[in-house]
């Protein structure tokens, strides 16, 4: 059902703005760069796999990925992976947070002092470790080094006309946003942030932006 509404509220002004500031050339060369440079961190980050899974499972039940379902381009659902920084009851626990949410929309949660996030789940969060996993949903297809950050399917029957715009390209491990303040920075300018990036995309920004997001991970700013 949400596939359908998602699929059907995303308007044909949101793709064509994506296909005017993209070319087949484009897309080819950050596809081939996505899948040679995301082989190339997984194998270099293995050890760091191996050690994260072991840390997460010895300190709380539960698997060391978590699964969750995330909308991507044009709407699609997809499943994103991440290394498991909460605990298992997070979901359920979720619905009793919901009041002490600080972030100024109330389209996305975030909350600093989140009593469901793990003790290891605070380092790699802190760290960026958990995104790591994500270098698979490059190599799958579903997501790319570079783009807007895929939201909730929750978050997205929020959505104006407007937020709408930022799933028209494929969405990213790292982006404007994330290299700014990530958590600091409201959603209504995330989207205007995203939006900038699907205009002015290239080969070079993408670089850019990921040559900026390595100080941004070691000083955590907005990270929580």
């Amino acid at each position: 059902m949400y596939q359908y509404q998602t699929n059907f509220i995303f308007s044909i002004k949101s793709r064509s703005f994506y296909s005017k500031n993209t070319s087949e050339l484009q897309s080819k060369v950050k596809r081939t760069f996505d899948v040679l440079a995301a082989v190339a961190a997984i194998i270099l980050l293995s050890p760091i796999f191996i050690i994260i899974a072991l840390l997460i499972r010895l300190e709380s039940k539960g698997g060391a990925l978590f699964k969750q379902e995330r909308v991507g381009q044009n709407g699609r659902s997809f499943t994103m992976y991440k290394f498991r920084s909460m605990r298992t009851d997070a979901e359920a626990r979720l619905v009793e947070l919901e009041n002490s949410n600080e972030m100024e929309s109330g389209v996305i949660f975030k909350m600093k002092s989140d009593p469901r996030i793990t003790k290891v789940g605070k380092f790699i969060r802190k760290a960026s470790i958990d995104e790591l996993p994500q270098l698979f949903n490059v190599l799958i297809g579903d997501m790319s080094l570079v783009g807007p950050r895929p939201p909730l399917p929750k978050e997205v029957v929020q959505y104006s006309q407007r937020d709408f715009m930022r799933l028209a390209a494929v969405p990213g491990i790292t982006c404007f946003w994330q290299v700014m303040g990530r958590s600091d920075i409201p959603f209504k300018q995330q989207v205007e942030l995203d939006i900038k990036y699907i205009k002015n995309q290239s080969f070079l920004l993408d670089v850019k932006l990921l040559l900026m997001t390595v100080p941004a991970v070691l000083t955590a700013r907005g990270a929580y």
